[in-house]
């Protein structure tokens, strides 16, 4: 099955979210997006600052990454997540994913966050220590097919 469009919208489209410090969830971000492509499902890949609700309301399906900083999501990231409990997420698709250096608490926290805002969220949440591998970036690939996979059965 194709995205539908409807007055210029599409019906099963994946919003991807990405607050990166060192470029490595970013790197994360455009392999989910690889693997939903692959599916032929419409996905944005945005940067945290340049998101807006109105595109997420308008999604099927968000995956949210951050890195972990000193334990815990990025602030910004935290304060994005109480909005998204505003926008009226509830039953859509949800992903977390992130890289951290020692800890990698972010992607738990947004995953827990997500199932209290009433999404349906994809476990387990996609976690990569440093820079991704070759492999982890394959497993990265294997979420945004999953979503994909979601977001298809959801819509039928």
């Amino acid at each position: 099955m194709y995205p539908i469009s409807i007055m210029g919208q599409h019906m099963t489209k994946v919003s991807i979210v990405y607050l990166s410090t060192s470029g490595n969830t970013k790197a994360m971000a455009d392999a989910i997006a690889e693997g939903v492509k692959s599916r032929n499902v419409d996905v944005s890949v945005v940067n945290f600052h340049e998101a807006t609700l109105e595109d997420l309301k308008a999604s099927s399906a968000i995956a949210l990454g951050s890195s972990t900083f000193y334990y815990k999501m990025l602030p910004p990231m935290e304060k994005f997540l109480e909005n998204l409990g505003k926008a009226d997420a509830r039953g859509k698709v949800g992903a977390a994913f992130g890289s951290y250096g020692w800890s990698g608490e972010a992607p738990v926290m947004i995953a827990d966050k997500m199932r209290q805002i009433g999404m349906k969220v994809i476990d387990p949440v996609l976690r990569v220590q440093y820079k991704p591998t070759a492999k982890d970036l394959e497993e990265c690939k294997r979420l945004g097919k999953d979503i994909a996979n979601k977001v298809k059965e959801a819509s039928k």
